[in-house]
């Protein structure tokens, strides 16, 4: 009878503990869903505020020496915060940069973070070279040589042509991400100064994908490189995985999702910048509860020889 007694004890406690496991798991978002994290404060955090305030690093890798996510290869570069080094910017008052992209590594562009303060100004790019501006936090005012007179607020940018005398000031902090490159010119093509907004831009069909893509420089001749916003919902993925001669500098705006690069696949968090090589082959996925969006430059409209 004893015997009895204690089968039927631990088969009743075995079926009630696996019972409660199911109820736990089979929750209302899924079989084995990881559970909501819900941020109270993020629904009040300003548009892109996590790239300026970013996860450097899992919590239980903060304080690992040594540890980075950050990787080079001849082909690509993963830049993750952690491994940003900031310094007074050549040229420019009172303003931080970081510079994640160089020739050095290959590319034929710059594109780095500038940190202003209050009372920053910037500098002039060296001759013959465009600039592309888009501020991810704060505000700053943009002169031209004409008097011309732009407030640019987080998410709108600025295209300055080559050459174009003009100023980019603050009086209060303030984040860019800075494109620069050397402008390749085409007879009877000239470039204008641009000013406009992302949420200005009007979404472009995109054939056999589902990601939302808006551009923020015109298609015509003239330009020789373009900057994409491209949206995507959790779970949604490029359904092209590309292979081109096209250069790329990305930032990661809002989320998370998995990018891979060459053989390699990272996970990748908002903040985290990359640089593609021509024909390194390349592929997105979004994942996580809400959407990810990134800015990438894009050279187009010349002849690769």
């Amino acid at each position: 009878m004893q015997s009895f007694s204690t089968v039927s004890y631990l088969s009743s406690f075995f079926l009630f503990t696996t019972l409660s496991f199911v109820r736990t798991v089979l929750t209302e978002d899924g079989f084995c869903s990881a559970p909501l994290r819900i941020d109270a404060d993020a629904n009040s955090q300003p548009l892109y505020w996590k790239v300026t305030n970013p996860t450097l690093s899992p919590s239980h890798l903060q304080d690992l020496p040594g540890f980075t996510r950050s990787v080079y290869k001849t082909d690509h570069a993963f830049i993750t915060p952690e491994s940003q080094v900031f310094s007074p910017l050549p040229e420019w008052t009172n303003t931080l940069g970081a510079y994640l992209i160089t020739p050095a590594i290959g590319s034929h562009f710059v594109m780095y973070l500038a940190k202003m303060q209050e009372n920053s100004k910037s500098g002039l790019p060296p001759s013959d070279v465009e600039r592309f501006i888009f501020v991810v936090q704060g505000s700053a005012v943009l002169t031209n040589i004409s008097g011309n007179v732009h407030k640019l607020k987080v998410d709108s940018y600025a295209y300055l042509p080559p050459n174009l005398d003009h100023t980019v000031e603050t009086d209060a902090a303030a984040t860019l991400i800075v494109f620069e490159r050397r402008y390749s010119g085409l007879e009877n093509h000239v470039t204008e100064q641009i000013v406009g907004s992302t949420d200005k831009q009007p979404l472009l069909e995109t054939p056999g994908e589902i990601f939302e893509l808006r551009k923020l420089l015109p298609t015509s001749l003239a330009y020789d490189f373009n900057i994409h916003i491209m949206d995507f919902q959790p779970g949604e993925f490029l359904n092209v995985k590309e292979v081109h001669y096209n250069q790329h500098g990305l930032l990661l705006l809002e989320g998370q999702g998995i990018y891979r690069l060459s053989d390699s696949w990272y996970p990748i968090q908002t903040g985290d910048a990359i640089w593609m090589a021509p024909f390194v082959p390349q592929w997105y996925a979004a994942l996580g509860k809400t959407r990810s969006r990134y800015l990438i430059y894009k050279d187009v409209n010349r002849n690769p020889l």
